[in-house]
């Protein structure tokens, strides 16, 4: 099946007053059309780099120097800001992480969505105040008339979220890209919220970008996972195997610091080490300094191997 998004060796630095960043190093991720791909890690290892670098909203200091990024075949690395205002929010929706600050804390909830459908030509005055009143509804936020009229602050944690949601798919967009789309969100809600997007993205047929450090709940949710550290995806693997079959050693840590239901405090194992300063001449292989596995060989690089039907890790040495 031809990708709906292919990220080709994607490379990013950042230029900073201590010298030039290297947050991204040949990330290569693709999602089919109506899957649900997890891209998971600890905090720095490039996972929102990777989501902005995909939308075109990487900050001023950001330089992308190497590879592609195919949406339905075009590079939008090479797109005009004028196709990727279009692109955004009509073909990829974005949900942002948090929802306080991602909205317009002076306008209502239900205008911003209407503003969404106007700007991309769906709705037009009466008609997108009812798409947007609709919007609301199927975001299972009560009385969504009444609540078009409310401003963000008038509105729980979780309600704005909703509202994030319907903005995000008010456009029935392709792609829906989630960034950390439950974080300051009680379990409860973060379940409701959760099982929200993955079931309207079904319902129009989107895919889904998920962005989290919750190991769980990308492997409760997703058909692939992608585990990033230190700027590289250092394995890709099927949901299903992530918590039992992880073959990358780094994978592996990350699903024994993770704490369930079934395991006691005293079993769980920290990551050795911490993330390498991306500011320092870095190894071949960056999680080398930290892995117990490490050979002179790794000094080589680390190559990536096929270890199973779509299960692929960058490691010279996987479990």
């Amino acid at each position: 099946m031809t990708p709906l998004l292919d990220v080709e060796d994607l490379t990013v630095d950042f230029r900073t007053r201590s010298g030039r960043v290297a947050a991204l190093d040949g990330v290569s991720v693709s999602i089919a059309p109506g899957e649900v791909m997890g891209l998971v890690g600890e905090s720095g290892s490039g996972k929102s780099v990777t989501a902005y670098a995909v939308l075109g909203l990487l900050d001023p200091a950001a330089r992308v120097t190497r590879g592609r990024v195919l949406f339905e075949g075009r590079d939008l690395l090479r797109e005009p800001e004028s196709a990727l205002e279009r692109l955004r929010g009509r073909e990829i929706g974005m949900v942002f992480q948090s929802p306080r600050t991602s909205l317009n804390p002076i306008r209502q909830v239900g205008r911003q969505i209407a503003d969404v459908l106007e700007a991309h030509g769906r709705a037009r005055g009466r008609a997108a105040r009812e798409a947007a009143v609709e919007m609301l509804a199927r975001v299972r936020i009560p009385d969504p008339k009444r609540r078009f009229d409310a401003y963000p602050f008038e509105l729980s944690g979780g309600m704005c979220q909703r509202v994030l949601i319907a903005l995000a798919l008010a456009c029935r967009p392709k792609l829906i890209v989630c960034d950390e789309p439950t974080t300051g969100l009680d379990v409860t809600v973060q379940a409701a919220v959760m099982d929200l997007i993955l079931d309207l993205a079904a319902s129009d047929g989107a895919a889904v970008l998920l962005i989290t450090h919750d190991l769980l709940l990308a492997a409760e949710s997703c058909d692939r996972i992608a585990v990033m550290h230190a700027g590289h995806v250092v394995e890709t693997v099927p949901a299903s195997d992530l918590l039992a079959r992880s073959r990358h050693p780094y994978t592996a840590r990350l699903v024994s610091s993770m704490p369930r239901p079934d395991t006691l405090v005293g079993d769980l194992a920290p990551v050795p080490g911490s993330l390498p300063d991306l500011r320092a001449a870095l190894p071949l292989c960056r999680y080398a300094p930290r892995c117990e596995r490490r050979t002179l060989a790794c000094d080589g690089g680390p190559p990536r191997q096929a270890v199973a039907e779509r299960h692929d890790v960058l490691c010279r040495h996987p479990l």
